[in-house]
């Protein structure tokens, strides 16, 4: 009898061990399915998409639908606007004014165009950061604080540059239909302007006018898109390619004699003493045929000069452009 009270009891020993082993095991299997579903094999459903862009200062992987986004390039500001995407900061002391809502203290202050504030740049923790051309020296810099795209336009192909450019932004903030529905616009726009400019008779002179001195562009250049997408020709022909253009005189102009003279007033945007009416229309340009036919025009040159090659911007260049023929 005894020996049997004790076979029952060790029975009941060994049930109670296996008991708590399974449940031990099922406490175990109940954490790592937790933990997997934090961070282990259920992590790849969760864990936010990226998508590696390729741009002039080389590639750049970055989150998809970045929230705090600092931009540089008011055309590519000009781009956000336009697709609903808000920037957490961008440099307020040259913003055109079809966008000076960004002026607002509802966005940060991150610098000037040439002078990005590191400091504030990075105690925002941004998780983008787009540039151009002016910020392209402190790349290296910017990069170091968050994932940094260079939106710079390619003026030599300016067309394929910009929708390559627009494209990129549609592909970080899934915005991909609407980018295509907007650049098959534009790209209607011009084709009309291209048509109507390309039969007209004469030619076009590009100048950009700067507190009395004078410089002119042609093709490729950084106004040459009124040459190489809206398709008025060239009055000479010779005109060096540059970013700042050739500096030439009114003797120039007159000599050159083109029936549109296109004009930028850069003094208007940065500051200075004279406006560009006062130094194009002289005794010399007088001569002109673009003077004689009332075919100077004046472009506004926050799109030309500021805020080129947006969604907004380019639609305007082409609009402007478009009313020397009329």
């Amino acid at each position: 009898m005894k020996q049997w009270k004790t076979m029952i009891a060790g029975g009941l020993l060994v049930l109670g061990m296996t008991a708590c082993g399974t449940e031990n095991s099922e406490e175990a299997s109940g954490e790592s399915t937790d933990t997997s579903g934090d961070g282990g094999s259920g992590s790849e459903s969760t864990a936010a998409e990226e998508v590696t862009i390729s741009h002039e200062m080389g590639e750049t992987t970055v989150e998809k639908n970045p929230e705090d986004v600092v931009v540089f390039d008011y055309g590519t500001l000009d781009t956000l606007d336009t697709l609903g995407v808000e920037p957490a900061g961008l440099p307020q002391s040259t913003v055109p004014e079809y966008l000076s809502k960004y002026e607002s203290s509802d966005y940060e202050n991150v610098g000037s165009l040439k002078e990005p504030d590191f400091e504030k740049i990075a105690a925002m923790e941004p998780d983008l950061i787009l540039i151009s051309g002016r910020q392209q020296s402190a790349y290296e810099e910017l990069s170091d604080i968050a994932p940094t795209v260079d939106m710079s336009v390619d003026t030599t192909k300016y067309w394929d540059s910009f929708t390559s450019n627009v494209e990129k932004i549609g592909n970080i903030f899934n915005k991909e239909e609407q980018v295509e529905e907007e650049l098959g616009s534009i790209r209607d726009t011009i084709d009309t302007l291209k048509e109507e400019a390309s039969s007209a008779e004469g030619d076009a002179l590009i100048t950009l006018a700067n507190n009395g001195e004078l410089s002119v562009y042609g093709a490729g250049s950084r106004f040459g898109i009124i040459h190489d997408e809206f398709g008025f020709k060239q009055a000479d022909k010779n005109i060096e390619t540059s970013t700042h253009g050739q500096s030439v005189s009114f003797e120039y102009v007159k000599e050159e004699d083109p029936e549109y003279l296109f004009v930028i007033d850069r003094s208007a945007v940065v500051g200075g003493d004279t406006s560009a009416k006062e130094v194009i229309e002289n005794e010399l340009t007088e001569e002109t045929t673009a003077y004689k036919n009332d075919n100077i025009i004046y472009l506004n040159p926050e799109y030309w000069y500021i805020s080129g090659g947006g969604l907004q911007s380019v639609p305007a260049m082409a609009e402007q452009a478009s009313a020397a023929l009329e």
